[in-house]
């Protein structure tokens, strides 16, 4: 995954700073990754109401990731108290299922090079949205997308 930071002078990859071939090596890297992405993609979603899509989105997330049993869910940090409400979005399906081992962390972006792959993804499913097919067609076998309709 870094190899496609190439020369930037950044901490992390963004997808909204990549040409079309940059995108286009990026998701054939993320598609050769082993396992699948689940990605909970929010619409439409009004300028004022991103933190309740944002919750919206991760409650489908982790729905979807509990039926796999998937135990980790690492997201990008955006401050402790962003952080937060991220949290409290996890913890009733924590007491819903009287389980503590499904656990929440943030890291920042830097730290964590696979937290650009999800970047890629939702930029990829962004530009599926946005009539660009050919990124999602190339994670095709690899991407399970939530559509999560937000009010």
């Amino acid at each position: 995954m870094r190899e496609l930071r190439g020369n930037r002078r950044t901490d992390k990859l963004h997808w909204n700073e990549m040409d079309r071939k940059q995108r286009e090596a990026a998701a054939f890297t993320v598609a050769s990754l082993e396992g699948f992405h689940v990605v909970a993609v929010g619409a439409p979603v009004p300028l004022k109401r991103q933190e309740r899509a944002r919750a919206a989105c991760l409650t489908s997330l982790v729905d979807e990731l509990y039926g796999y049993e998937v135990r980790t869910l690492v997201l990008e940090s955006r401050g402790r108290t962003l952080d937060k409400k991220d949290e409290r979005v996890v913890r009733p399906f924590q007491a819903q299922h009287n389980d503590d081992r499904f656990t929440l962390r943030h890291e920042p972006g830097g730290n964590e090079p696979l937290l650009w792959a999800a970047d890629i993804v939702a930029g990829a499913v962004r530009a599926k949205q946005d009539g660009e097919s050919r990124y999602c067609d190339i994670l095709h076998d690899n991407l399970y997308d939530v559509t999560v309709f937000v009010r």
